[in-house]
C-alpha cells in the first residue's frame, strides 16, 4: 500500500489583494497600451497634423499639437504606457522638438515585433537585435551629418533660420514662418553663446493684436507691476540711468499680532511713531544718495516711498516676479540688495534707455540697450488664451532646435528623409546576418518607415505609393529624398528643400525609442498592490444623539 506525501503548506508572499499578471499575455498587453497612446498622437505629427483640444476636470480647455503637452495633459495611468510619457518629457527637456516622432518610433517598434512575441521568440534576443540595429542606425546619421561652418555668420544664420522654420512648420504658427523664425533665431544669438541657458528667453502674453504684432525686446520688459499713489506723477521715460535691484520691503508695517508696548505719557508713544517714520525715511535717503533713478524691488514698495520716490523724479516698481528681477540683474549688471546701507557704485546697474509701454490693454517697463544684455524677452500677441499658449509652445521648440544647432551644427534632412535612409541601410545590413537576429533588425528598419507614413497620412496623400517612390529613390542613392506635401510628385530632395533638422534631434529620438522599447519587452509580470481600504465607520446615529446623551450624563443620569 502506497503511503500518501504529506501536503506542502501554502506559502503566501504577498498582502492579499493584490494582483499579479505575467508572461506573455501580460507582454502584449502592455504593448496594446503603448500602441493606444500613439494613436492618439499620430494625427498631429507633419505640417499637416490636426490639434487636440483637451478638457481638464476643472473645465479648462488646451487647444495643442505638441507631443509633450499632450501626453503631460492626458494624465495616463498604465504603467507601462507611462514609459512613453517619460521618454517624450526626457526628449522635450533634453533637445526641445521631436516628442511627437519618438513616441511613434518606440510604439512602432512595438508593433512590429509583436508577432515575433506571440511565436515565442525570446523578448532578450528581440532586445539585442533592436540595439544593434539603434546603433547601426546612429553611427549612419554621424556618417551623414552635414557639418556647417560656424566662421561663415550669414550661412550660419541661414542655417538656423532654416531649422527653427522646419521645427514650426507642423505647429499653429506656420503661416507666419519667416517672422517667428528670425524672431526665435535673434533671441537665441542675444544668449550668452557660452551657455545658451533658454530661461534667459522671458515671453510674455499679452491677448489682442495679431501674431505678427508681436515683439522681441533685447533687454528686459515685465508688467508693470501693481502701484500705489503717486505712481502716476513718476517719470516714465529714461535715457542711461542707474537701476538699483533690491530685496527690501518700502513700507510702514504694521505691528505684530503679539505685540505690546507699554508706554506712561504719550510723548513715548510718539516716540515710536517717530521712530518708524525715521527708519522708512532713512532706508529712502539712502537709497537717493546712491544716484538711482530706476528702483525695482522683489518686495512690496508702499504709498508713502512712491510719493517720496515721485517728488525727486524717480521711478520704483514694487513687488517684481523673481525671474523677471534676475533677468534685469543679468542685463543691466550690478546685484540684489537686501538692505540700502552701504551701497556702492558697483552695486547699480545701467541701461541705454528705459521707458513705461503701452502694450495691447497692458503696461510695460521696457530696458532696452543693455551692455550687459545676455538675456531678452518676447512679447507675443494674439486672440484667443489657448492660441497665445500654443504660440509660446511652438517657438519653445523652435528655441530649443536652434539652440542645438549652434552648440552641434550638424543637420539631416527632415520630412522622413533621414528615416527612409537608414531604414534602406539597416534591411540592407541586416541580410548578411544569420538566425533570429536578421528578422529583428529588419523588423526595426519596417519602424522606422512609420515618419514619413505618417506625414503623408496626415496630409491627405496615398502613403503606400509615396513610401513605394521613397523606397525607390534611396535604393538608386538618392540619400536626403523625402515626403513633399505641397508638391503635386509628393516626394523631394529635403536637404535642396532647406527642410533641416539638428542630426542631434534624430540621435536622442532613435536611441530613446530604442531604450523605451526594450524597456517593456524586458518586463514580464507586473505586481499591483491592493488598494487601501477606508475603515467603515459603522451605522450613523441620529443628528443631535450624541448632544442628547452628553445632556443626560450632565444631569447625574447612569451609563446605558
Amino acid at each position: 500500500m502506497q503511503r500518501a506525501l504529506p501536503m506542502q503548506p501554502t506559502i503566501v508572499l504577498l498582502k492579499e489583494g493584490t494582483d499579479t499578471s505575467q508572461g506573455k499575455g501580460q507582454l502584449l498587453s502592455n504593448i496594446s497600451a503603448c500602441l493606444a497612446v500613439a494613436e492618439t498622437l499620430a494625427t498631429t505629427l507633419g505640417p499637416r497634423g490636426m490639434d487636440k483640444l483637451i478638457v481638464s476636470q476643472r473645465g479648462e480647455a488646451q487647444i495643442t499639437n505638441d507631443g509633450a503637452t499632450i501626453l503631460k495633459l492626458l494624465d495616463i495611468v498604465h504603467p507601462a504606457a507611462r514609459t512613453l510619457v517619460d521618454i517624450g518629457r526626457a526628449q522635450d527637456a533634453e533637445v526641445g522638438d521631436g516628442t511627437t516622432s519618438v513616441v511613434l518610433l518606440a510604439a512602432q517598434i512595438l508593433k512590429e515585433i509583436k508577432g515575433y512575441i506571440e511565436e515565442g521568440v525570446s523578448p532578450q534576443i528581440i532586445i539585442k537585435g533592436l540595439r544593434k540595429a539603434s546603433q547601426l542606425a546612429i553611427d549612419r546619421i554621424k556618417e551623414l551629418q552635414v557639418t556647417v561652418d560656424k566662421s561663415d555668420s550669414k550661412r550660419f544664420r541661414s542655417l538656423l533660420l532654416k531649422c527653427a522654420s522646419t521645427s514650426m512648420s507642423s505647429k499653429l504658427i506656420h503661416s507666419e514662418k519667416p517672422f517667428f523664425s528670425e524672431m526665435v533665431v535673434d533671441a537665441v544669438q542675444c544668449l550668452d553663446q557660452d551657455d545658451l541657458d533658454e530661461n534667459l528667453i522671458g515671453i510674455k502674453k499679452i491677448p489682442g493684436g495679431g501674431m505678427t504684432d508681436s515683439l522681441l525686446i533685447r533687454g528686459v520688459a515685465f508688467k508693470k507691476t501693481f502701484t500705489y499713489a503717486g505712481a502716476e506723477q513718476q517719470p516714465k521715460s529714461f535715457k542711461n540711468p542707474l537701476i538699483l535691484s533690491l530685496n527690501v520691503e518700502l513700507e510702514l508695517k504694521a505691528e505684530k499680532d503679539n505685540a505690546e508696548v507699554r508706554v506712561e505719557a504719550v510723548s513715548d508713544y510718539q516716540a515710536i511713531v517717530d521712530a518708524e517714520w525715521e527708519i522708512i525715511y532713512r532706508k529712502l535717503q539712502a537709497i537717493e544718495k546712491t544716484g538711482a533713478k530706476v528702483v525695482l524691488s522683489k518686495l512690496p514698495i508702499g504709498d508713502l516711498a512712491t510719493q517720496w520716490f515721485a517728488d525727486r523724479d524717480i521711478f520704483c516698481a514694487g513687488r517684481v516676479p523673481a525671474q523677471d528681477l534676475k533677468r534685469v540683474v543679468q542685463a543691466v549688471g550690478g546685484s540684489v540688495q537686501s538692505t540700502t546701507s552701504n551701497i556702492s557704485r558697483e552695486h547699480l546697474g545701467t541701461c541705454g534707455s528705459f521707458e513705461e509701454r503701452q502694450l495691447g490693454g497692458e503696461r510695460y517697463n521696457v530696458l532696452q540697450d543693455c551692455p550687459k544684455a545676455k538675456t531678452c524677452t518676447l512679447l507675443l500677441r494674439g486672440g484667443a488664451d489657448q492660441f497665445i499658449e500654443e504660440v509660446e509652445r511652438s517657438l519653445h521648440d523652435a528655441i530649443m532646435v536652434v539652440k542645438r544647432a549652434i552648440k552641434n551644427g550638424d543637420v539631416v534632412a527632415g520630412g522622413g528623409a533621414i528615416e527612409m535612409e537608414l531604414s534602406a541601410y539597416i534591411r540592407k545590413h541586416a541580410l548578411g546576418i544569420p538566425g533570429k537576429i536578421q528578422l529583428i533588425m529588419t523588423a526595426f528598419a519596417r519602424a522606422l518607415e512609420i515618419i514619413p507614413r505618417q506625414i503623408s497620412d496626415n496630409a491627405g496623400i496615398d502613403s503606400t505609393d509615396i513610401l513605394n517612390k521613397l523606397r525607390m529613390r534611396h535604393a538608386a542613392g538618392e540619400k536626403w529624398v523625402g515626403v513633399d506635401v505641397d508638391g503635386v510628385e509628393g516626394v523631394r530632395d529635403n536637404m535642396e528643400a532647406f527642410v533641416w533638422e539638428p542630426s542631434l534631434v534624430k540621435v536622442n529620438a532613435i536611441s530613446s525609442a530604442t531604450e523605451a522599447a526594450c524597456l517593456i519587452l524586458s518586463v514580464d509580470e507586473t505586481v499591483r498592490g491592493p488598494q487601501s481600504e477606508q475603515p467603515n465607520p459603522g451605522p450613523r446615529a441620529p443628528p443631535g444623539a450624541a448632544q442628547r446623551a452628553l445632556r443626560g450624563r450632565g444631569r447625574g443620569m447612569p451609563r446605558r
